[in-house]
Parts: C-alpha cells; sequence; structure tokens
C-alpha cells in the first residue's frame, strides 16, 4: 500500500514484533528480519495513538480536547528511573509481569521512552515503543507490560476517567468482565470478519 507522506506519529510511536530471547527486557528485541507493525494494526487491536507537542502539555489544545472527549478528569506526573524510583530494578520487574487492568491505560510521554508491550490476536507479543511526544491508550481488559528501554528513563502522564484505580490483575485473568468484553469486542470480531471474507 502507498500512502503519501509520513504519518507524524511514527516518529514518537513505533510498534515491532518481538523475538523470543531472554536478553535483557530493555534491549529493542527484534525479530530477524524485522518485522513491523503498523499504528492502524494496533488501532484494530484497540491501542489508540496520537502525536502531541511534549514541551507544552500544561497548555496544549489538543490535549485537553482529548481529556475532555474521553473524559479523563485525573491527571499526574509519573517519572520511572534508578533515581526517582524507590526499589527501581524490581518494580521494572513488577511492570514486566504480564497484566491487565479493568479500566484504559493512558500514558503520555513528555520526556524520556519506553516499552509497552501487547499481545496480538495469535498471543504474539507486539513491542510498543513510546518516545517524548506520544500518547497511547491502552484498552481495558488487554494483557500487556511495561519495560524502560536502554535510556532508562521516561517522563510521563497519567490519565483517569474519575478516581484512578491501577490495580493489575495478572495473567490469567480471563475470567473478568473486562477481559471478556475486549475479547469480544477486538479478538472474536476480527475472527468473524475473516469467516466471512473465506466464505466470500
Amino acid at each position: 500500500m502507498v500512502t503519501s507522506g509520513k504519518d507524524p506519529r511514527e516518529e514518537v510511536i513505533q510498534a515491532w514484533y518481538m523475538d523470543d530471547s531472554n536478553e535483557d527486557q530493555r534491549l529493542p528485541h527484534h525479530k530477524e528480519p524485522k518485522e513491523f507493525v503498523s499504528l492502524d494494526q494496533l488501532a484494530e487491536l484497540g491501542v489508540l495513538s496520537w502525536r502531541l507537542d511534549a514541551d507544552n502539555y500544561e497548555t496544549d489544545p489538543e490535549l485537553k480536547k482529548i481529556r475532555e472527549d474521553r473524559g479523563y478528569s485525573y491527571m499526574d506526573v509519573c517519572e520511572v528511573c534508578p533515581e526517582k524510583l524507590p526499589n527501581y530494578e524490581e518494580k521494572i520487574k513488577n511492570f514486566f509481569e504480564e497484566h491487565l487492568h479493568t479500566d484504559e491505560e493512558i500514558r503520555y510521554s513528555v520526556a524520556g521512552s519506553g516499552y509497552f508491550d501487547v499481545r496480538d490476536r495469535n498471543d504474539a507479543w507486539i513491542r510498543v515503543w513510546l518516545k517524548k511526544g506520544g500518547l497511547i491508550i491502552l484498552p481495558a481488559g488487554i494483557y500487556h507490560r511495561f519495560t524502560l528501554d536502554e535510556s532508562n528513563y521516561i517522563k510521563a502522564l497519567r490519565f483517569f476517567v474519575g478516581e484512578p484505580v491501577w490495580t493489575p490483575h495478572n495473567r490469567p485473568h480471563d475470567h473478568l468482565p473486562a477481559r471478556k468484553e475486549y475479547v469480544k469486542a477486538f479478538l472474536e470480531k476480527d475472527v468473524a470478519n475473516h469467516a466471512v471474507d473465506a466464505a466470500a
């Protein structure tokens, strides 16, 4: 498919299928050859993305509109790095445990970068590299995990509808309504579409 001009989001958010190596989680973990995933493919899994003006996040009208449209009344700032996070190595390992949330996970990098890994429809890992200026929304019920990259630093804004609940439900938690709704909305829908395509 030929598109005119590059999607500006791709400068701050990139995604690819991961290899199976057990090396340091902070390495890129590209397959050989590299297998990239488009932002449209991420959207089909419910992962939404924006490119915003990270240097002016306090006054950015585009961020204000996203917050108003999606009801994100709560916001805080989270800095993840060895100097700012007590028990850093342990916390990084905890973030990297595969889990889901019963609400959306919204992260906007205003400095630094990190990896959000999400499962595709076949349970393969897709690594999403979020850099300064990138905002991503992971839907409720998607299995995912987080790690810093080799820069060991991210400063991210976190948003929430109402009072925040950060509870991770480590896999397996397939019985939760949020997981069932995610599967129905994004995973089964695609299977049904493929069945129609095959029958056509």
